[in-house]
């Protein structure tokens, strides 16, 4: 068998499959996209960092592919779907890189506290600018975090050692498991209000991109240090220059960026700005800890089939993944749409699996609906493996229960999901063999086919009401591929799902939400 290392690896993750028998490594990093895609298809396995872009187009030419490791966590350049149906394994390493990447966020919080880039440039040059570069204390100061996943709990934990008063928030973290930590949970809003200092630390999701923007900082108050390690384009850079212009940002410290390497910005010309490039993981323990890791699983996958880290596939046999394989897919999106429906920190999972699973060990069918739910707040921080653990982290209480009898289909998956703000109920089942179909929402009853560009509406059930949703659409060149209705039992409410041939532009959303008959409407990703 073959792997293909496309990107710098540390030299003890290649020794460790020089050494296996039975595998042959070939390092090649630089490739363009078209080389790559040339000798692909004689690979079983691909080992990447950040640069390697793992394409549906790529995917296409790896007939023999089976596995794709990436030492380090962030999956932003796989097409995890496009690996999926081909049956090819996504693994990564979350856990190799996250002392580093927050140990990296404190240095370049003291570094812009201290002015040290600007000192050692200064003497370096012949001047001894004492007076100009006088700095601040992070002593008895207040840190607010932005998410509160590994890496800004680390940064939490090490703020303290230094005396600094820690504000977090995290939407999808209940506010009890950062008080039981010891740290003071805050909104937003009392956030920006009070900290001195700002270190993000949330995924890079459609929600996150451009979190940090002119509404933001306008908010923050005055004086403020900013810290970004987390992902480029989380902070805008243009209103980031601007309030530093300003002095609204006293100071600002980023290892990320929109773009990497980064074009000319106005940002490199002003004197309380520092950067490094993507440096968070970038520590000889870290790049050991990830080859190694990267190396141990894809040899483990390849020689005897074990799955550890995936991001696609549990960690089960592959005699009982056959079996359940349907049943993973059902779980996994209906706990997808949950996240969908619901605000506010989770609180409580409760599922219930009803029907013949012919004594099936369930348990991966939890942790697959787990990891949907998970999905959306962690993104490539959560998998098959860990999505038990983080529920727990985050102080969700998970139930399972099994009945045999079901008077309505052969088997039925019920998830039911508290937050701190509602409560809603999804049930889904398998049509024939394969097939996955959400087929209860809440009071509402239909069969919906959970793939493809999706929206969800709420409506009056009344006379032409689906029409004008139909004509809205027809408006924009949008075609309706499928539609399915749900009534309400006890009411007046449809809920309706539509798959289009192209995704639903946000104006277009806006216009369906206006219809006097819509009450809601909401894109959906699955």
């Amino acid at each position: 068998m073959k792997v293909l290392v496309s990107d710098m690896l540390g030299e003890i993750g290649i020794e460790m499959f020089e050494k296996e028998a039975g595998i042959e490594v070939d390092l090649k990093t630089g490739l363009s996209p078209e080389e790559l895609k040339s000798i692909i298809g004689g690979y079983d396995g691909l080992v990447i960092r950040s640069a390697t872009k793992v394409t549906e187009d790529l995917l296409s030419a790896a007939d023999n592919l089976k596995v794709v490791g990436r030492a380090g966590i962030g999956l932003d350049n796989v097409d995890i779907p496009a690996a999926s149906k081909r049956g090819v394994v996504v693994m990564n390493t979350p856990g190799g890189n996250v002392v580093t990447t927050a140990e990296h966020a404190i240095a370049m919080m003291l570094s812009l506290s201290r002015n040290i880039p600007e000192g050692t440039a200064s003497l370096k040059d012949g001047r001894w600018d004492k007076k100009k570069l006088q700095g601040r204390e992070i002593y008895n100061k207040v840190l607010g975090i932005i998410g509160y996943g590994k890496i800004g709990s680390i940064v939490a934990d090490r703020a303290r050692g230094l005396k600094m008063k820690v504000l977090v928030h995290d939407p999808f973290v209940a506010p009890d498991q950062v008080e039981k930590a010891g740290f003071e949970f805050a909104s937003l809003n009392d956030l920006y209000a009070q900290a001195d200092y700002i270190s993000i630390h949330v995924p890079k999701l459609k929600d996150t991109i451009g979190l940090i923007d002119k509404d933001a900082f306008a908010r923050m108050k005055d004086g403020v240090m900013l810290v970004n390690c987390a992902r480029g384009g989380i902070v805008n850079e243009a209103d980031l220059c601007e309030a530093m212009q300003s002095g609204k940002v006293a100071g600002a410290a980023l290892d990320v960026f929109k773009t990497e390497p980064p074009e000319e910005s106005p940002l490199f010309a002003l004197e309380r700005f520092i950067c490094t490039p993507h440096l968070g993981a970038s520590t000889r323990e870290a790049q050991t800890n990830v080859a190694v890791a990267v190396a141990d699983q894809i040899i483990d996958y390849l020689k005897n089939g074990t799955i550890r880290n995936a991001v696609n596939v549990p960690s089960v046999t592959g005699e009982l993944l056959e079996k359940l394989g349907p049943f993973l897919d059902i779980g996994d999106k209906i706990g997808c749409l949950q996240a969908q429906l619901l605000c506010g920190p989770l609180k409580e999972v409760v599922i219930e699996y009803v029907g013949d699973f012919k004594e099936m060990d369930l348990s991966p069918v939890t942790t697959a609906a787990l990891r949907g739910l998970l999905l959306p707040e962690v993104k490539d921080g959560v998998n098959f493996v860990n999505a038990r653990i983080i529920a727990k982290e985050r102080g969700i209480k998970v139930t399972e229960t099994e009945t045999a009898d079901s008077d309505e289909y052969n088997n039925m998956i019920t998830v039911k999901v508290v937050s701190t703000e509602a409560t809603s109920t999804v049930s889904g089942t398998i049509f024939g063999k394969r097939d996955p179909r959400i087929v209860r929402i809440n009071s509402f009853r239909l069969e919906m086919v959970p793939t493809g560009h999706l929206a969800l509406i709420y409506n009056i059930d009344r006379p032409g009401s689906i029409g004008e949703i139909g004509t809205t659409l027809g408006n924009h060149s949008i075609n309706i591929g499928r539609m399915q209705v749900g009534q309400e039992e006890q009411g007046d409410n449809n809920i309706i799902f539509l798959c289009t041939d192209t995704p639903i532009p946000d104006e277009v959303f806006s216009e369906l939400r206006d219809l006097a008959s819509v009450k809601t409407a909401i894109p959906l990703e699955f």
